[in-house]
């Protein structure tokens, strides 16, 4: 037995279909430059607003790589959760995110092969409840049982 699951961590052995978590998360100009920071993405369109507004964004985005970040937060922290592995995910971006937009984030599961740990989460982003994001994951999810 894993004794030292943190508290919330969904072992495969719970896991169950139809399963969903979701977080909020305004997304704030010090998230947009710390991102930026951290990936070297320093694309002016995220960046420089006189740049952005003669963009087909007519302002400032941010990253998308930012949003898909609060599903990898989702799962890594809720569902499945701390000790989750993750194995795969595709991403369709389907409208910008800016500053100060609210996101909602959710994953839900739809596939679980637990004698390989595996589970698959449809995953989406919204803002006002637009959706911004859609993509699926593939996690290997953790287990009280040793290997």
């Amino acid at each position: 037995m894993l004794d030292n699951l943190p508290r919330g961590t969904i072992c495969i052995e719970d896991i169950e279909m139809g399963m969903s978590r979701y977080l909020r998360k305004q997304i704030t100009d010090m998230d947009i430059e710390m991102f930026a920071q951290v990936s070297t993405d320093r694309n002016p369109v995220h960046l420089d607003d006189d740049y952005a507004q003669d963009t087909i964004f007519e302002g400032r985005i941010a990253h998308g790589m930012l949003t898909a970040g609060l599903i990898s937060a989702v799962i890594g922290e809720q569902l499945p959760g701390h000790g989750t592995v993750y194995l795969g995910q595709t991403l369709k971006f389907l409208a910008p995110v800016r500053p100060g937009d609210v996101v909602y984030a959710e994953v839900k599961v739809t596939e679980i092969d637990h004698a390989k740990r595996r589970v698959t989460l449809d995953c989406h982003c919204a803002v006002d409840g637009k959706k911004v994001l859609i993509g699926e994951a593939k996690v290997l999810a953790p287990s009280r049982k040793f290997d």
